[in-house]
């Protein structure tokens, strides 16, 4: 996101609010009133039209400063803001707001702005310093100098080969979600994280153990970091990382291939019940491939979809080989967390089955016949997962990417990089590294394909002529062919390596639909709630799973 030009100030009116503070800017610190009034006065009206907040459907009940920190540069001092909002539903976010105050006359980033103030060094503005070149760039001299600031319990970390590298510019990419992402020097993307936890960031703990330990090549190569130090606990401020050229994300990818594959369809007028299919996960190499398919698709398609089964075989091996760093050493199951998985999943499949009840009047043709389907058959899903003998599972956990789909995954030029490793958004940071089979990531790069072949026909309607009932079967084929060729790459990786146990074939298969069902109905709640007729994805996905049952 660039900074706007635009330099115009708030007007004269909304001049004549302005909060006054006591003492000065540069010691606001020891002014109490700062601390006690930004959080409600400043801040609580801020962070609400805010993309990276998530609590715009919940009521705050109140907001606090836990804790702080004092950066200053040679033209300006920034604060550090530790801040924790409690909702009215019960529930605790934290977030970590950099503020700088910038007089009148040197306001001149109306993205920064947080609010109006008043110090003893005049009238101006708090600004999120991120936005502020200054700060960025002291805090990247911070960074590269790996300096230890023992007062302030701030940790900066960088590795030997950037340490006190000069910096020459910085400026924004992307847009904003969960964290604010700057690329410093054309070289480096350095995250700096929103909403936090109070406990390492598994984002900076993955990539840096994956970079420095194991060596691994997949993913940007980590290059340095910020913790602070909240009492007992370490709290992930920022990631630095290399920045890697490339060609977008493999969802874009991915989905341009498969709408030129269903043009592809039309043009060639294939008759499309006659296409073979095999049986759910039925692994077959690249030769055994159907010549119906790769003439539509393309053995291009196929060529990345092995070579992506492949990398994350490459990562799973390296998340998996390390027998000395505890957070990473495998582990097997055990009755804790069977029972963690049982309820896990038995809550979110109850918890949909209720959205679909709810939301049955939205669904209208197919994908009410599958929501009626899917709610007759609650017992038998329920009975499958719980009647299985968990005490069977012979496979090793490990830490896992844990939110495993195209979008975070880069095409490079012949290869794919793998990047955020944060896990799921709506997990606790004591679940996001819990250690868990490795199926479970490909389970989710198997969902993630499986919504990229039907959006990528719902989303061009307008140019498919084929019906669309008919484009779906295609997709569903499709599809089987895409899990086999996958799981196939996949394995003969792992079985090469030797040293991961992923257990005895119907052990791999029973994970994969575990996952692949909880993931499915996590899908259809957010499509119940935002987009009722993409709800039909994941419901299909969630009949192809009835059917192994």
């Amino acid at each position: 996101m660039a900074s706007s030009t635009n330099t115009k100030s708030p007007s004269k009116e909304a001049q004549t609010s302005f909060p006054v503070f006591q003492g000065a800017w540069h010691s606001v610190l020891d002014a109490s009133d700062f601390l006690a009034r930004f959080p409600t006065e400043i801040f609580k009206d801020y962070v609400v039209n805010k993309r990276w907040y998530g609590g715009k459907v919940s009521t705050i009940k109140s907001v606090d400063v836990l804790d702080q920190i004092h950066l200053s540069s040679d033209l300006h001092n920034y604060y550090g803001l530790l801040i924790e909002v409690n909702f009215e539903e019960s529930f605790v976010q934290n977030y970590f707001l950099t503020v700088g105050f910038m007089l009148e006359n040197e306001f001149k980033e109306p993205d920064a702005l947080i609010g109006e103030a008043e110090f003893e060094e005049g009238r101006g503005y708090l600004v999120d310093a991120v936005f502020i070149e200054d700060f960025r760039k002291t805090w990247f001299e911070f960074v590269v100098g790996g300096r230890i600031n023992e007062q302030q319990n701030m940790l900066f970390h960088c590795n030997s080969g950037i340490k006190n590298e000069t910096y020459v510019n910085s400026k924004f990419i992307g847009a904003e979600q969960s964290n604010t992402s700057i690329i410093y020097n054309d070289k480096y993307v350095m995250k700096f994280f929103r909403r936090i936890f109070i406990g390492m960031n598994p984002d900076y703990q993955v990539s840096r153990f994956l970079t420095k330990q194991q060596g691994f090549l997949g993913i940007p190569a980590y290059q340095g970091g910020v913790n602070m130090k909240h009492f007992s606990k370490h709290i992930t401020l920022g990631l630095m990382q290399n920045l890697v050229p490339n060609k977008g994300d493999a969802w874009a990818y991915f989905n341009d291939m498969l709408k030129q594959a269903y043009i592809n369809l039309e043009h060639k007028k294939v008759d499309i019940s006659r296409l073979p299919s095999i049986p759910m996960f039925q692994h077959v190499n690249l030769q055994q491939i159907p010549h119906e398919f790769v003439d539509f698709v393309g053995l291009e398609f196929f060529l990345k979809v092995r070579l992506l089964a492949e990398r994350t075989a490459d990562l799973h091996i390296a998340l998996g080989s390390n027998r000395e760093e505890t957070n990473f050493t495998s582990t097997t199951f055990n009755e804790d967390y069977s029972v963690w998985l049982k309820n896990r999943l038995i809550y979110q499949v109850q918890n949909r089955l209720n959205a679909i009840e709810n939301n049955m009047e939205k669904l209208e043709g197919e994908a009410k016949v599958l929501a009626e389907e899917f709610l007759n058959k609650k017992k038998a899903i329920r009975n499958f997962f719980l009647d299985f003998d968990w005490n069977d599972l012979k496979g090793e956990r490990i830490r896992i990417h844990g939110d495993y789909h195209l979008g975070q995954i880069l095409v490079t030029d012949g290869d794919f990089i793998i990047i955020d490793f944060e896990g799921e958004p709506e997990s606790t940071i004591r679940d996001r590294k819990i250690k868990q089979p490795p199926l479970k990531d490909m389970a989710g790069l198997f969902r993630s394909y499986h919504y990229a072949l039907f959006a990528s026909i719902l989303n061009n309607k307008d140019v498919l002529n084929y019906q669309t009932e008919h484009l779906f079967e295609a997709g569903e084929k499709l599809f089987t062919y895409i899990v086999g060729l996958s799981l196939q790459a996949y394995f003969e990786k792992i079985y090469a390596y030797g040293k991961l146990n992923l257990g005895y074939r119907s052990e791999q298969e029973f994970i994969l639909m575990y996952h692949l069902t909880e993931k499915a109905v996590y899908e259809l709640g957010y499509e119940l709630n935002s987009r009722p007729d993409w709800a039909i994805i994941p419901l299909k996905g969630i009949n192809s799973i009835m059917k192994q049952l």
